[in-house]
C-alpha cells in the first residue's frame, strides 16, 4: 500500500467516523492483521474504545476478522473498501437515476448505517420522504417496499452473511469468533413482509420528551417493544453491482463514440439482458442469440433482423473486441467481452493520460504520446519526422515523459556487447505503468482536496456557527408566526461582508466536492483497467 493511499484512507476514516476510529483503522492499515491486544498497545486507546471502533468498522465492512488456530482473533483493514467511501455519492446518484427518490434514500441509509433490516430501512425512508411532502400527505410503506424489492431483484443490494443457527460441532471448545456465511441462492431473497403504515413527521421537542417518558415508563413496567418480523436479516449495498453498472455505461459510451448510436444501443440491450445473470468479475456476459437480442431491442429502434445481424458482425470483427461470437445457433450467439474491452488495447485510460500530458507538458507532448500509442515502437528520429517537431524539442519532450514514467525506452542490440552505436533505442508507451502512475497522482489529488476543504472549514468555523445559530432562530420564529420586520432584524445579524465570505466559502467547498467526484471517476476507470489487465495476464 502506497503512502498516498494510506494518507487518503486516514482522511476518509477521520471525516466519516472520527478520530478514534481513524486511529484504529490507521494502525491496521500500517501494520497489517493484528489481534486486539496489540491494537490497544499500538493506538494507546482504552480497550473499550478500540472494541467500539472495531465494531463500527466491521459494521461498515471496512475491517474483516478471522479466528486463528491458536485461539485468538486477528483483525485486518480492507483498504479497497475504505477508498470506495469516495464513491458513495455516485452510488446514491445512480440509485436516484434508476429508482427515483425512494431508491436514493434506501441506498443512502444502507451506506450510512453499514447494514439495516428491511423493515427498519423502509420505515426510515418513508419518514424522510414524508418530511419533504406537503402537509397532509404521507409516504406509504408499500411504495418504499416495492423499490426495495426492485433493488434486490437487480442485485444492487444484498443480504449480509450471518452466523449459522445450529453449529455443526457442539463438541470441543467454542470458536472465539463466528464464521459468517450465506448461500448464494439466499443472497437476494427478500423476506415476505407485510409492512403496513405511513411515514411520520418529526415531532416537536415537547412531544419528543413526552414520548421518551412514556417509553421509559413502559420499560420500567416490564413491557418490551415488538420484535420486527425480519429480525436478524440485514441488508447491505452491493458495491460490485454498482461497479458493473458503471463499466457497462462506459462500454456503451465507448461503442457509441467508435461506431454509432445504434451499435451502442445493441450493446446496451445485450448488457441489460444479462446484467443479473453475469457475475461482477466475469470475463464476458452470458451467450445471447441474435433472435433474443432482436426481440429485446427498444421499441423506438425500428431496425430489421438483417440489419441487426450486420451490426453484430461489425461489432464482432472490431479489433477492440467489444462483442465476441460464441456460436451459430439461433441466428448466431454473441457475448459482450467485458475483460477484453477493459484490458489492452483498451482505449479507456488514454483520454486521462492525454489530458495529464496536455496540462503538464503541452500539446506537442500529447501529440508524441498519441503517435507512440498508434505506432507502438519508434526511434527518436522517427518521432521527430512523424510528429513534425524539431529534433532538440522532440528529444527534450521524450526525456521529460521518460522521467515521469509516461513512456519507456526499449533497447534492441545488434551485437551481444550492447554497444550504443550498434543498438536500436525504441520509445514505447507502457500503458500499465502510466496508468499506475496516474492512479497514484489521483490519490494524492483527492487527499489534497480533502485537506484543503477541512482547512477552509476550520478557518471559517466561527462564521459558520454564527450562520447556523441565525438560521435556527429564523426557523423557530417562522414556526411561531413572527412578523417580517422581526425576521429581517434577525437576518441583519450577519453583516454584508460576512454574507459575502459565506458565499465564497460555499462556492469553494462545492468546487472541491465536485473535483473529488470527477477525480474518483478517473480512479474508477484506471482501477478497472489495471484489474482487467492483471486478470488477463
Amino acid at each position: 500500500m502506497t503512502q498516498a493511499e494510506l494518507r487518503l484512507c486516514s482522511l476518509l476514516l477521520q471525516e466519516h467516523f472520527g478520530e478514534i476510529v481513524e486511529k484504529v483503522g490507521n494502525s491496521l492499515l500500517r501494520t497489517g492483521p493484528r489481534p486486539l491486544r496489540l491494537l490497544v498497545g499500538d493506538t494507546g486507546l482504552l480497550p473499550d474504545q478500540v472494541k467500539k471502533a472495531l465494531c463500527v468498522l466491521i459494521q461498515h465492512n471496512l475491517v474483516r476478522y478471522e479466528a486463528q488456530p491458536r485461539g485468538f482473533v486477528e483483525y485486518e483493514a480492507r483498504s479497497e473498501r475504505i477508498l470506495r467511501i469516495l464513491r458513495y455519492p455516485r452510488y446514491i446518484y445512480t440509485a436516484k437515476t434508476l429508482y427515483g427518490d425512494p431508491g436514493e434514500l434506501l441506498v443512502e441509509e444502507l451506506l450510512l448505517h453499514g447494514h439495516l433490516p428491511m423493515s427498519c430501512a423502509v420505515a426510515r425512508v418513508a419518514d424522510r420522504l414524508t418530511e419533504t411532502m406537503e402537509d397532509g400527505k404521507t409516504m406509504d410503506y408499500t411504495e418504499v417496499s416495492s423499490t426495495f424489492v426492485r433493488l434486490a431483484d437487480t442485485h444492487f443490494i444484498q443480504r449480509c452473511p450471518t452466523a449459522p443457527e445450529n453449529p455443526q460441532s457442539t463438541k470441543g471448545p467454542q470458536a472465539p469468533a463466528p464464521a459468517l456465511a450465506i448461500a448464494e441462492k439466499d443472497m437476494y431473497l427478500v423476506p415476505q413482509l407485510n409492512l403496513v403504515g405511513k411515514g411520520k413527521r418529526r415531532r416537536s421537542c415537547d412531544e419528543e420528551e413526552e414520548g421518551e417518558h412514556k417509553a421509559k415508563r413502559k420499560k420500567q413496567e416490564g413491557g418490551s417493544s415488538e420484535t420486527p418480523p425480519d429480525d436478524g436479516i440485514y441488508w447491505q449495498v452491493n458495491q460490485e453491482r454498482f461497479h458493473q453498472h458503471f463499466r457497462d455505461q462506459a462500454l456503451v459510451s465507448a461503442v457509441a463514440s467508435r461506431m454509432d448510436q445504434t451499435s451502442s444501443e445493441v450493446v446496451r440491450t445485450m448488457l441489460r439482458m444479462s446484467e443479473v445473470t453475469t457475475a461482477s468479475g466475469a470475463s464476458h456476459t452470458q451467450p445471447l442469440s441474435s433472435n433474443e437480442i432482436f426481440r429485446s431491442l427498444p421499441a423506438g429502434y425500428n431496425i430489421g433482423k438483417q440489419v441487426l445481424d450486420q451490426y453484430l458482425a461489425l461489432l464482432a470483427d472490431d479489433p477492440l473486441e467489444f462483442v465476441g461470437k460464441s456460436g451459430d445457433s439461433g441466428g448466431g450467439t454473441y457475448t459482450v467481452s467485458i475483460l477484453s474491452s477493459w484490458a489492452p488495447p483498451s482505449p479507456f485510460p488514454h483520454p486521462s493520460l492525454i489530458t495529464l500530458l496536455l496540462h503538464r507538458f503541452g500539446s506537442r507532448c500529447a501529440r508524441i504520446f498519441r503517435l507512440l500509442l498508434r505506432k507502438k515502437h519508434l526511434e527518436q528520429k522517427q518521432v521527430e519526422d512523424f510528429a513534425m517537431i524539431p529534433a532538440k524539442e522532440a528529444k527534450d519532450m521524450l526525456y521529460r515523459m521518460l522521467s515521469e514514467n509516461l513512456v519507456s525506452l526499449q533497447e534492441i542490440p545488434k551485437t551481444p556487447d550492447h554497444a550504443p552505436s550498434r543498438t536500436f533505442y525504441l520509445y514505447t508507451v507502457n500503458v500499465m505503468a502510466a496508468a499506475r502512475m496516474l492512479l497514484h497522482r489521483c490519490y494524492k489529488s483527492v487527499a489534497n482536496l480533502m485537506e484543503r476543504r477541512q482547512h477552509e472549514m476550520r478557518e471559517n468555523k466561527r462564521l459558520l456557527e454564527k450562520s447556523q445559530r441565525v438560521e435556527a432562530i429564523l426557523a423557530s420564529m417562522q414556526a411561531t408566526g413572527a412578523e417580517a420586520a422581526q425576521l429581517h432584524e434577525v437576518e441583519e445579524m450577519i453583516t454584508g461582508p460576512e454574507r459575502q465570505q459565506l458565499e465564497n466559502l460555499k462556492r469553494n467547498v462545492n468546487k472541491m466536492d465536485a473535483s473529488e467526484n470527477q477525480v474518483d471517476e478517473t480512479i474508477f476507470v484506471l482501477e478497472s483497467f489495471i484489474e482487467s489487465t492483471m486478470k488477463r495476464l
